[in-house]
């Protein structure tokens, strides 16, 4: 098969390509107007699929479609905001020339007018698929699995925040800059309304259950086909709004005020400003190499409110693959003789979300459902669906909603010097014993966890809750004025303990004096085993316990 990908040597083209090198059945062509930059991408890719160059120029295909004979055209470049007069031209002249057509467009008015050229795609036998990325395939999706059981949705929301040190191309750079400030379409609270591009912003944590959550972001409004397809999902909806998360956040806020000059017609537009814009995007660099993607969808089910959010984690340079998987995966099942229907469209019922899944395993990208606001216990909520991936002795301790007592032994490492010794002291840490008797107990006290540890007489308090605010997506721990907040995560139904940030007397305090906290805890030999370590900055060890518990009764 065929595929001649425009701007195949680009952010997304290339990406494209990586991921479908490995199927020999596969000529991928990588095609735009720069050759010598298309020759110089292939002569840096090897793989079992056959790979040649082409220049092309998009607004007069004709010629080399003619040529090349393409059973796909992949258009990957962009920014399908500003295509001009003739923003089909390609798609029209692939009609003509009788190959299929897939696009990673974001632009919402490009992908809601492709079905003009439905019946002309019709009649020539072939597939026009219009908007197959993140934004509103994967997006529409999720939606679809999140609202199966629901009777009514209401209100649907989603935000996707690349890693900082993912990259950025120029025409995504010049697509933000053409609407943000300017009044973008969308439905709220059952009307038709507009607001400002890239300076309306919503709040929202990406936390898939059982791994460390993104910081909480703040998204701002994107101009993105779902804003238009989504309501044709679920006629009954109210709200659909869709953002994007840029970081680091000191980044967000300039392109927000920027927008907000172009709101105010302080500027006429943020387009002549892109080409610094995008230095400046692929300059300021700093923050965790994470990025990650949250679709929330609020309704109905049984007469009942619900809300549920899917999450996505992407570590690394896992996230930039997320746009083109969807056009890999429907190249892939064409491979396989799956061939979308004919016709020209938007792509938000091209696939499922199983589909995307296998993708997203190769490429190590996590995800997770949560149901909002479910959760009896603290590690419940914390956790979500995760808490049911850890081995039974676990799950049986965080789950149970009353008081309880647990019994065992335990083994100390006291403190490493006097610094370390005095600060043991101060919270009541016990003193170093080969082996001793402990006795833990638990109760709840106004949504908080009370952990009593009895080491042999020696005894000291912690509590445990669900963070909020700074700690959203964090269990939180405090030993007298010190809280931790720390990310809970499954390891092989193991639980681990990743201290996040801290206060002294509920001020945020340096993360550079955070002291270093090893927990976890597994359920070997069918008990619920525990091991803690927690040194400080410049001090070293305070105290190492590990041992075994079981009910007391």
């Amino acid at each position: 098969m065929r595929v001649l990908i425009v701007g195949g040597y680009g952010t997304f083209g290339g990406r494209l390509v990586d991921l479908l090198l490995d199927r020999a059945a596969l000529e991928l062509i990588v095609a735009g107007r720069d050759v010598s930059k298309a020759h110089a991408f292939c002569a840096s890719r090897s793989g079992a699929a056959r790979l040649r160059t082409v220049a092309i120029n998009r607004a007069a295909p004709d010629a080399v479609l003619r040529e090349v004979a393409p059973d796909v055209v992949v258009d990957a470049s962009g920014p399908f905001q500003v295509y001009g007069e003739q923003p089909y031209a390609l798609i029209e002249a692939c009609i003509a020339q009788g190959c299929h057509y897939l696009d990673l467009a974001d632009g919402a008015d490009f992908v809601g007018g492709v079905s003009r050229l439905d019946a002309a795609a019709k009649a020539r036998g072939v597939y026009v698929l219009s908007g197959v990325s993140s934004f509103p395939v994967l997006s529409a999706a999720v939606v679809r699995h999140l609202a199966k059981q629901m009777e009514r949705v209401d209100e649907i929301e989603a935000g996707v925040a690349p890693s900082p040190h993912a990259g950025v191309g120029l025409n995504v750079v010049k697509a933000i800059a053409s609407y943000a400030g300017k009044p973008v379409k969308l439905l709220l609270d059952g009307q038709l309304t507009t607001r400002a591009g890239f300076f309306d912003s919503r709040r929202m944590l990406v936390n898939v259950p059982g791994t460390t959550p993104l910081k909480p972001i703040r998204f701002a409004l994107a101009e993105v086909p779902d804003l238009q397809v989504l309501p044709m999902l679920r006629p009954e909806v109210r709200s659909v709004w869709m953002g994007a998360g840029p970081t680091p956040a000191l980044l967000h806020r300039v392109l927000w005020a920027l927008a907000g000059l172009v709101k105010l017609r302080v500027l006429p537009s943020l387009l002549p400003f892109a080409g610094v814009m995008n230095v400046a995007i692929n300059t300021l660099r700093w923050g965790e190499h994470r990025g990650g993607m949250i679709v929330r969808v609020k309704g109905a089910q049984h007469g009942v409110a619900v809300s549920r959010s899917w999450h996505l984690l992407a570590e690394g340079h896992a996230g930039p693959n997320i746009p083109s998987v969807a056009v890999a995966a429907i190249i892939a099942r064409q491979l396989e003789g799956i061939v979308p229907q004919h016709g020209a469209r938007s792509a938000h019922e091209a696939l499922e979300l199983e589909q995307f899944l296998p993708w997203f395993a190769h490429l190590g990208i996590r995800t997770g459902t949560r149901r909002d606001g479910e959760g009896a216990t603290v590690y419940k909520t914390v956790m979500g669906d995760a808490l049911h991936r850890l081995a039974a002795s676990l799950q049986d301790f965080h789950l149970r909603e009353t008081a309880f007592d647990m019994k065992g032994e335990a083994e100390v490492q006291g403190a490493a010097n006097v610094f370390g010794w005095i600060v043991r002291k101060i919270i009541g840490f016990p003193a170093t014993r080969a082996r001793v008797p402990l006795t833990v107990n638990i109760s709840v006290r106004e949504g908080k966890e009370i952990w009593r540890r009895n080491f042999g007489g020696k005894v000291f308090f912690s509590r445990q809750w669900r963070g909020r605010g700074r700690y959203e997506g964090l269990l939180v721990e405090g030993f007298g004025p010190l809280s931790f907040g720390m990310a809970v995560e499954e390891r092989a139904g193991e639980l681990h303990l990743v201290p996040r940030r801290w206060d002294m007397f509920g001020l945020p305090m340096p993360a550079s004096l955070m002291p270093r906290i090893v927990a976890s805890e597994h359920g070997r030999e069918g008990r619920f085993n525990f091991d803690v370590m927690i040194a400080l900055p410049f001090v070293g060890l305070v105290t190492h316990y590990r041992g075994w518990l079981e009910p007391a009764t």
